[in-house]
């Protein structure tokens, strides 16, 4: 075995591997790094141990397999005794109150790796620290996980799940006391504790004792009650819910959404949506998807479509597979099924969720204290219903982590904070829970369809005609694949000192003239008077937006978890321009323009997106 390692020539590697097996005690990950080793397989080894996942504020997500570069028992060890000692050092009374953990159905069999086994080990962890661990004893939507933080009080939370990435990966996801995702400096002091505390303490690998201890609760029907009871105050229309004869159909991909979607809509006395069967149970293979995924549109609901057909139904509701996230399609005239953008739901939630107030609320000045929000590269469409409106919208950086951290200021200072949604198919319609939720944005939704059914109206229509009030917001987002950070490093900086000049930003692309250039990579933005950016910037990922004299408006952006360059494009129009094929045929136009100019795909060796 010693000749194995130290064929692999890298002394770093070696002590990697060497203390790796010293410290794991799962047998499968344990024999295939020792394969490895007995083979010399060189790759293998770098691929698993030439870097540690790297703890950020969305946690961890990489594959489940050996190794520091995969999510496994003992990378799941190290990060949670590092995530204890720092809440230890931050927390005074962290072993009066406790953390929540829950887990979706990830499985991964060949390294005996698993969202439950995951989620044990975790608990585990702390309980042999004394502190109380309230560990769901089944599956449970992501948005539980955040609701138990704060209807609890506890001290943190910790959600096992990769959402809706492929199969073999999992994730960690890590909620403050404050009931939303964790944001700098956290993830650099968990970081920090995580690299001081990678030897497994004697206690974190016995789950058997952990789940004997006093110190171990299950909140699953506490917290099914409870949160239940809290999302019926987004319930507006029982009346007309309870009389609605609108079909729905809802699929959860082979995650964890469908029971739970079945109980909120029983919650809003609405009528049960009829499931996908073949996708109604959480498989962790994901057996009719490509990628479980809603956001890549038809593919995913093809089953649903089919269902709809045969019951007669004109509304397909997805959740992606930890149901934090919603996609609804709608069945045309024509018999097509439209698949709405994230941007084109948060118009329809957003105006929903805003009348529901307004019929509530008499009081003409209770306006002022109401606020909206999105991400920046979310559409502006509640800003335009803001403006019109009176209420306050505000813009965060990309992530509900930003959206759920503003929330939570905004409601200490005594504010309504009624919505909050970004692109990618977020949304937050109630304060109890401050991140994404999937589960009570489709009862929401459900009510919504209900009420306009009673109109004889469509989302499509209504949709229509929130922009004929609002004004037109119309974008086109998508992405390019790219493997090499070199390639992405030298596009962004080609941007940065455009035509040869340093620190100079284009000021056409195509022609489309540009106003006004935001880089939060470097905190730069030339709108303001001192040229300094107002949101967070952040040197580890790049962002950059233009503002074009048309009204477009576009952000270029690296994803934190996977290896793309996205783009997102607006079109935003006065209210009264309603001329929509031109609007488009501009907004195709500047795209073209960005991927040529911007973009470069041949020169730069992209892959488009999939289709």
């Amino acid at each position: 075995m010693e000749n194995g390692m130290s064929s692999t020539g890298d002394a770093q590697l070696d002590q990697s591997i060497r203390q790796w097996l010293q410290y794991d005690k799962n047998p499968k990950t344990k024999s295939m790094v020792q394969d490895m080793v007995k083979e010399g397989n060189k790759e293998a080894l770098k691929k698993c141990f030439s870097s540690r996942m790297e703890f950020g504020t969305a946690g961890l997500r990489a594959a489940m397999g050996p190794g520091i570069s995969c999510m496994n028992d003992l990378t799941i060890i190290q990060t949670t005794q590092g995530f204890c000692c720092y809440l230890e050092q931050s927390i005074g009374n962290l072993k009066e109150r406790g953390v929540v953990i829950g887990y979706d159905a990830r499985a991964h069999p060949p390294s005996g790796g698993s969202s439950k086994r995951f989620a044990s080990l975790a608990a585990a962890v702390f309980i042999s620290r004394g502190v109380p661990v309230h560990l769901f004893s089944d599956i449970t939507p992501t948005p539980f996980v955040p609701f138990t933080v704060s209807h609890l009080g506890l001290c943190a939370g910790i959600m096992v799940t990769a959402s809706h990435n492929p199969k073999q990966d999992n994730g960690y996801k890590v909620y403050w006391e404050n009931g939303a995702q964790i944001v700098t400096p956290h993830d650099k002091g968990i970081s920090k504790a995580i690299m001081e505390n990678l030897e497994p303490w004697p206690e974190s690998w016995n789950t058997e004792e952990a789940l004997k201890s006093t110190l171990l609760k299950d909140p699953y029907q506490d917290i099914n009650t409870e949160y239940f009871k809290a999302i019926q105050k987004h319930c507006h229309h029982r009346e007309i819910n309870k009389k609605s004869e609108v079909k729905i159909v809802h699929t959860s991909v082979h995650g964890v959404g469908h029971t739970f979607v079945q109980s909120a809509f029983k919650a809003f006395d609405l009528r049960p949506p009829y499931a996908v069967e073949e996708q109604k149970d959480p498989d962790p293979e994901f057996p009719t998807v490509k990628y479980p995924n809603p956001e890549e549109g038809e593919g995913v609901l093809t089953l649903s479509f089919a269902l709809a057909e045969k019951e007669g139904a004109s509304v397909v509701l997805a959740n992606d597979p930890d149901a934090d996230r919603l996609a609804i399609a709608e069945k045309q005239e024509s018999g097509q099924w439209r698949v709405f953008s994230g941007n084109e739901l948060g118009a329809l939630l957003g105006w929903w969720i805003f009348r529901c107030w307004r019929e509530q609320n008499s009081d003409a000045a209770a306006v002022k204290n109401l606020y909206m929000l999105s991400s920046t590269v979310s559409s502006k469409i509640l800003r335009a219903i803001a403006l019109k409106e009176g209420f306050h919208f505000e813009e965060t950086l990309t992530g509900f982590k930003w959206m759920g951290n503003r929330a939570r200021d905004l409601l200490d200072q005594d504010k309504t904070v009624l919505f909050a949604f970004e692109e990618a198919i977020g949304y937050m319609c109630s304060p109890s829970v401050l991140d994404k939720d999937g589960v009570s944005a489709a009862a929401i939704a459900g009510e919504m369809i209900s009420f306009l059914a009673t109109k004889k109206i469509s989302l499509s229509q209504q949709l229509t005609t929130i922009y004929e009030e609002y004004g037109y917001h119309i974008s086109k987002n998508s992405y390019f694949i790219c493997h090499d950070q070199a390639v992405i490093r030298s596009l962004f900086e080609r941007l940065r000192n455009y035509g040869g000049t340093k620190d100079s930003y284009p000021t056409e692309c195509g022609r489309f003239a540009i106003d006004a250039v935001r880089d939060l990579t470097t905190g730069y933005d030339s709108n303001q008077p001192d040229k300094k950016a107002v949101l967070p910037t952040s040197s580890s990922s790049q962002m950059i937006t233009f503002t074009f004299s048309n009204g477009g408006v576009a952000t270029m952006r690296t994803s934190g978890t996977e290896p793309k360059i996205k783009y997102y494009t607006e079109l935003c129009a006065p209210p009264g321009n309603s001329d929509v094929s031109h609007l488009k045929k501009e907004l195709d136009d500047l795209v073209d323009a960005i991927i040529e100019n911007f973009f470069e795909p041949d020169k730069n060796k992209l892959q488009p997106k999939p289709q």
